[in-house]
């Protein structure tokens, strides 16, 4: 704040007019920790009264087979105890401007420790686990905006402020006696520690009701000294939570219709997983068949940029002892590549199931066991686009994948009616500040047509047709041109629609990739699409006229916003448009309809499917059992005396003293949806089993 009002004042009046010393001591600047304050730090010990320690996260050594670098499990740093944690208190000021530092929820852990972390969400317990650090000081900027403690406050956030559990604190004041007065959601930024370009949001916040002003980047060039001058456009009105001005559409209520649908794909956690076409041939001796334990791999860059031939050792379901008897090489591999990092994980469950992925997506493989193929999207991309895949293949947790091999469906995700309304409901993530796809705004919430808005037999059959005319004309182009790549050929055809000249790369591409075939069948799909929902009269996209566009946009997403609406409230009265009824109704599935929604197949941007992101603590906790059996049945009871889907804290907000209870509870779940499937074939034996 210093330097930059030293820089307004020789900008504006010349650096002869600074007096110096340029810094003051006025004694009014402290050097504290902001949103956590304690008495003292002590070293965390287990129950044996040993220090508890954790690896570095920096440090590695040679494994003496493979040669790789691994982590040094005896580089040791302590996990320390905070004695008597609570907020931070603020000094008593006019206006708050701050800067905090950008950690993403994923990394806080390992930046701060285990004892710092536990020690804030404790005295923080409206802010959402899974949100960024710099959502601390939002909140509690807007608790003294509510208070009249300040008049207003400004900060730079990371650009996912508008990501599903960031944009939960801003759900919670916004409207609710705090107004954004300013914001740009999205703006360049270059970050002091490492000079890396990372994206932020600036928003400017007051109490009360007020019209704001929403600054959109248009246009960005890059300058010598490492700036960027910026074009932005302004408009004028209320700010949503979701950092929009009129419709929002990322605060559409998810429908159930869509549910079990989707999910981020399988985590891996751990290079070992990851094999070449030589490795896997000689690991796996049914590798190339359907029973094989080697799959090919999918990330989001397979995907939008050039396929990488490589594939994944996929062991779920089996167990240590089963992997080492039936596949002894793949087990040595694992034992040498993926166990020494896996060891040095902070996670139990992930360190005693270390052949298994991190995130295996248990609830979510029953939806891909009957069908042959699947739709898969990049987690992140410049253009949205979806293709056809193997239901075997392993998707990565770059990509999202769709339990949905009807064509019909991948139509409609590929039409611009889904594009829009994906493009509004997600963030921007990563340098190139590419759109994220994230499921449960995306996929979850978006209403797709049926017979209540026009969706004929004869469309029907037509979008189907369209569609795997796309998908199949796309793939017949890369497998003719292998250098060829969606992001190039939505590159040109982003071009083609408007009307711009195309260089001579593009040009190849245009030829190769038979861009204008594809221009085609895309605008043959929308039409088709834009009539299974009666919208004819939107007519088709005007591309060339920008504020043209920017109107026909906004008429679509109101629509589908509407629509939205009416779908919720046909749920709510016992109306479902399932999208896969024979799956998502049958009678093993809604057998145990809580148990599935407590899944714990959860990136950190997803928010679970509660209308709450925060749930209240119960007044009465009880205290943890010790014993695995007796884990399940109270949790069992939660689940069964709660009406509403409970996420993983809200489950554990009803325990006390229960230690390490995220290592226990994805087990937990997983055991519970399969006693429920038990239940509903009448397998008792298996059940007692498990107990």
């Amino acid at each position: 704040l210093w330097i930059g009002y030293l820089q307004w004042q020789a900008r504006t009046v010349g650096v002869r007019n600074i007096a110096e010393p340029v810094v003051h001591d006025y004694g009014n600047i402290e050097n504290r920790d902001a949103v956590l304050a304690y008495d003292s730090m002590e070293p965390q010990k287990d129950e044996a009264g040993r220090v508890v320690t954790r690896w570095d996260g920096i440090t590695h050594k040679t494994h003496p087979v493979t040669g790789l670098n691994v982590p040094d499990e005896n580089a040791k740093i302590v996990q320390w105890r905070y004695i008597n944690p609570r907020q931070a208190d603020w000094p008593q000021v006019d206006f708050i401007v701050g800067n905090p530092p950008y950690i993403g929820a994923r990394t806080i852990r390992q930046a701060l420790g285990e004892g710092y972390l536990s020690a804030l969400r404790s005295v923080h317990p409206h802010v959402p686990d899974n949100a960024d650090l710099v959502m601390y000081w939002w909140d509690k900027a807007a608790q003294l905006l509510t208070t009249q403690a300040v008049k207003r406050f400004g900060l730079i956030t990371t650009n996912s402020l508008r990501q599903t559990f960031n944009r939960a604190v801003l759900e919670k004041w916004v409207g609710n006696g705090v107004a954004i007065t300013y914001v740009v959601p999205d703006h360049p930024w270059v970050d002091n520690a490492d000079g890396a370009a990372v994206r932020v949001a600036l928003t400017v916040a007051c109490a009360g009701k007020h019209i704001g002003q929403l600054h959109q980047v248009n246009k960005e060039t890059s300058l010598d000294d490492g700036e960027v001058a910026i074009e932005a456009s302004e408009t004028q009105g209320v700010i949503t939570p979701g950092l929009t001005i009129g419709i929002d559409v990322a605060a559409s209520p998810a429908l159930r219709a869509n549910k079990g649908m989707s999910c981020v794909g399988y985590q891996l956690t751990g290079k070992g997983f990851r094999v070449n076409l030589n490795e896997a041939e000689k690991l796996d001796p049914e590798f190339g068949h359907a029973s094989a334990r080697i799959k090919p791999l999918l990330t989001g860059t397979d995907i939008t940029k050039t396929k990488s031939e490589s594939f994944a050792i996929d062991l779920f379901g089996l167990t240590d002892k089963q992997t080492r008897s039936t596949y002894p090489a793949i087990y040595q591999w694992l034992i040498e590549n993926v166990k020494p990092e896996r060891d040095q994980n902070n996670r139990a469950s992930l360190r005693d199931r270390w052949w298994i992925f991190g995130e295996a997506r248990s609830t979510f493989r029953p939806s891909l066991a009957n069908a042959k193929r699947a739709i898969a999207t990049s987690l992140t991309a410049k253009h949205r686009t979806f293709i056809f895949v193997n239901a075997a293949d392993i998707c990565d947790s770059t990509t999202v994948m769709f339990a949905l091999p009807d064509a019909l469906h991948f139509g409609v995700l590929s039409s611009q009616s889904h594009v829009h309304w994906a493009l509004a409901a997600g963030g921007r993530l990563g340098v190139g500040n590419d759109p994220r796809y994230n499921k449960s705004k995306c996929f979850e919430t978006f209403p797709f047509p049926s017979e209540d808005t026009g969706l004929t037999p004869e469309l029907t059959a037509r979008i189907r047709a369209l569609a795997e005319q796309l998908d199949a004309h796309r793939k017949q182009q890369q497998a003719a041109h292998p250098e060829l790549t969606l992001t190039g050929l939505y590159n040109v055809l982003e071009k083609l629609r408007g009307g711009l000249p195309l260089s001579a790369k593009d040009k190849i591409i245009h030829e190769r990739g038979l861009v204008s075939v594809l221009r085609t069948l895309h605008d043959e799909l929308d039409t088709a699409v834009q009539q299974a929902y009666g919208w004819s009269d939107l007519g088709p996209v005007p591309w060339a006229d920008e504020v043209a566009r920017a109107a026909w946009t906004d008429n679509l997403l109101q629509r589908l916003v509407n629509l939205n609406t009416r779908r919720f409230e046909e749920e709510a009265s016992g109306t479902i448009r399932w999208l896969r009824p024979e799956f998502q109704n049958s009678a093993a599935t809604a057998a145990l309809p809580d148990a599935e929604q407590t899944s714990m197949d959860l990136e950190p941007d997803e928010a679970p499917e509660s209308t709450s992101p925060v749930t209240p603590k119960p007044q009465e906790q009880k205290p943890w059992p010790a014993t695995l059996p007796e884990q399940i049945k109270a949790v069992a009871d939660i689940l069964s005396a709660t009406p509403t889907p409970l996420d993983m804290e809200a489950i554990a907000a009803h325990f006390k003293a229960r230690g390490r209870w995220r290592d226990r509870l994805p087990t937990i779940l997983d055991t519970l949806v399969a006693i429920g499937r038990a239940q509903a074939r009448g397998d008792g034996r298996w059940i007692h089993s498990v107990y």
